[in-house]
């Protein structure tokens, strides 16, 4: 897949590539783009289905409460629901929806074949679709929203390698997400922009990488112990896909007394994975501002329910290529941030999480040191 920025390309690292970060994440609706005078928003109902809740705390933490004050403010009825990592459940949300007569539907499917299907079936009843924060390959969605993911792959592979670069020919084993989910490969794709030129001059070794089906923590910690037995124990660094793996991985280094000792990545910025960077055990996080990617999304389906198309098009102004589908979908990119120990405050300050959520008895200390109240 290939992501375009409309005034800036990424800095090459030899992607077939194009990585933008979103112009603005508003913008005034134009009054063009109708035939006819398009509908008042006020009061549209927009169904929106998340994919699960086991793998990470974001989804019913974050996205739906955020989603749910965005929708307001838009002046829209927002139906969130959950598919709790079931394809079926998740068409059959899809189906309620469209029957119910939703305006827009905003999906983050569990994949991009079930996500391509709701959308066709949307399509059929003339209801525009926002791909939410995971595009759907082969999908007919007219717009997307999430984060430069390419970009948050490549922090964490940057903080790897920060964290390795006073041991050379340090033992990494990479633990990716779900190879049905298009995020997961480019967040995959944007780590091997620095790690692999380290893997190739011998700065850093590869021991084995592995995705794990629907994300599942459990799996990916029992897989990251078989690799890390099949090595004899041996590891220097951990790239792991999100925090609900660290997590997992974090666990089994423990109890083999090497949390702390050994760097692991993450993303989503949970307040276990924050908890973790405050005790030690976990190097770094990627901190993705969902109240922003709420934000625009909410903006997007208000420009839809009242059908004004060139509104929309003056929000979604980065593109993403769907090579799946041989498209182009108009897009939203947000930045993403690397956190680190020393700008954990970061996220309190943008309010993503409390201080309550991470300053417990473990971690009061690096709190206090931090400045985090």
């Amino acid at each position: 897949m290939r992501v375009k920025k409309t005034a800036l390309a990424a800095a090459g690292l030899g992607l077939a590539l194009t990585l933008a970060a979103c112009g603005q994440n508003a913008a005034t609706p134009s009054a063009g783009g109708a035939s006819s005078a398009p509908a008042a928003a006020s009061g549209a109902k927009v169904g929106v289905i998340l994919p699960e809740t086991a793998s990470s705390a974001r989804w019913e933490g974050f996205d739906k409460p955020l989603l749910t004050a965005a929708m307001a403010k838009q002046g829209l009825q927002a139906d969130i629901q959950n598919a709790q990592g079931d394809e079926q459940k998740f068409s059959t949300l899809a189906d309620g929806m469209i029957s119910s007569g939703v305006k827009v539907l905003v999906i983050a499917s569990i994949s991009s074949e079930g996500g391509a299907a709701v959308e066709a079936k949307a399509k059929a009843q003339g209801i525009p679709v926002i791909d939410y924060d995971r595009l759907n390959l082969g999908g007919t969605s007219g717009y997307y929203v999430s984060f430069d993911n390419v970009k948050v792959g490549a922090l964490q592979g940057q903080g790897l390698a920060d964290a390795l670069k006073a041991k050379p020919g340090a033992q990494v084993i990479q633990i990716e997400g779900a190879p049905t989910d298009n995020n997961a490969t480019l967040f995959y794709n944007g780590q091997q922009t620095v790690l692999q030129p380290l893997f190739a001059s011998g700065a850093l070794k590869l021991v084995e990488k592995q995705a794990i089906p629907k994300w599942d923590n459990q799996v990916g910690g029992t897989t990251f112990e078989q690799i890390l037995t099949k090595n004899g124990g041996k590891v220097d660094g951990v790239a792991a896909a999100n925090d609900g793996l660290a997590g997992a991985i974090i666990t089994v280094l423990t109890k083999v007394g090497l949390n702390g000792k050994v760097p692991v990545t993450g993303q989503d910025a949970t307040p276990d994975g924050l908890q973790a960077i405050l005790r030690g055990d976990q190097y770094m996080t990627v901190f993705k501002d969902i109240s922003k990617e709420a934000e625009a999304t909410a903006q997007l389906a208000g420009a839809l329910a009242k059908g004004d198309a060139s509104g929309a098009d003056a929000i979604a102004t980065a593109s993403s290529d769907d090579p799946t589908g041989k498209r182009t979908v108009k897009s939203v990119l947000l930045t993403p941030e690397l956190i680190t120990k020393d700008n954990v405050k970061t996220v309190v300050d943008a309010g993503a999480v409390k201080a309550s959520e991470i300053c417990v008895p473990a971690t009061q200390a690096a709190c206090d040191q931090l400045g985090i109240k």
